[in-house]
């Protein structure tokens, strides 16, 4: 039994699109009442001000002490939450009907999942490559259920008392959704039918600062051993990939040139930051 949901929404410099998204929370038709708690990271643009406009229909909760660190602000999150089901939803992901909520938490409340992520749909100033990775982890799932693990925090489901019992570990910088997801045996659904628009335009600086990270993750999550030639493989693989996409969309066929250099930058990276987790801890 659900007798509330508790939907939670982190931001920092969110103005593009944080109002939009609230708007699209607040419209949502579902069965079960629910509660949105928004916590802003000390934001220096508009964000404030816009979550300030929504007044009591939202929970505003304090900025914690101390630099951001993923998993800390969730368990806090969580902490300040009354729902037997919580929802996690990105202040950058706006849902894109009024079913979204109702959708995303289904699998949980009919018994058929322990952990939901919902569908993320590009935005339409993304980048064709941008599109395209989005389609191939999310879309129809088929993708995505053949790779070696898949989940998302962005828009995503679980119940309270698991996400208690079992927090978010608070000392990884990236892929803190990804280290809870795996970290033991668990039935996770794809929602299809939970739509948010969400997607990053990252330029190489970002690419470089988001790979080395999760490369580093990943090192700590599954124990792979550093490996250059496997990631320059699949950074190979995936080129050709793209050149197939853009030649059946030419209107993104500009982005060609610069197709290698960010598919090599991103394994690239990734090594890097695998070989720098494995490094650090290994025994001598």
């Amino acid at each position: 039994m659900c007798r509330l949901v508790s939907i939670l929404v982190r931001s920092r410099n969110d103005e593009a699109f944080i109002g939009a998204t609230l708007k699209a929370i607040l419209e949502q038709r579902c069965d079960v009442p629910f509660e949105v708690l928004c916590c802003d990271d000390a934001s220096d643009d508009s964000t404030p001000e816009i979550l300030a406009s929504f007044k009591e229909r939202i929970r505003r909760l304090p900025r914690p002490d101390g630099i951001y660190i993923p998993g800390k602000r969730l368990n806090y999150m969580i902490g300040q939450s009354r729902g037997d089901v919580i929802v996690f939803n990105n202040a950058d992901a706006i849902p894109q009907d009024d079913h979204w909520l109702a959708n995303l938490i289904a699998p949980l409340l009919n018994g058929m999942a322990d952990a939901v992520y919902g569908n993320q749909l590009p935005r339409k100033d993304a980048q064709y490559l941008v599109r395209k990775d989005n389609i191939r982890a999310f879309g129809d799932g088929k993708t995505a259920a053949k790779w070696r693990f898949f989940f998302s925090l962005v828009t995503s489901a679980a119940r309270r008392d698991d996400l208690l019992a079992n927090p978010f570990d608070e000392t990884i910088r990236y892929s803190e959704d990804v280290e809870w997801a795996h970290r033991r045996p668990m039935r996770i659904a794809y929602a299809q039918d939970a739509v948010v628009e969400h997607s990053h335009n990252y330029t190489l600086v970002e690419l470089k600062r988001r790979f080395y990270g999760e490369g580093y993750a990943d090192g700590a999550i599954f124990g792979d051993a550093p490996s250059l030639l496997r990631e320059l493989a699949a950074g190979v693989k995936e080129i050709l990939r793209d050149v197939v996409f853009l030649l059946k969309h030419p209107a993104g066929l500009k982005e060609l040139p610069m197709a290698p250099v960010r598919r090599l930058t991103q394994k690239y990276y990734h090594w890097k930051g695998t070989r720098d987790y494995a490094r650090r801890n290994t025994s001598t």
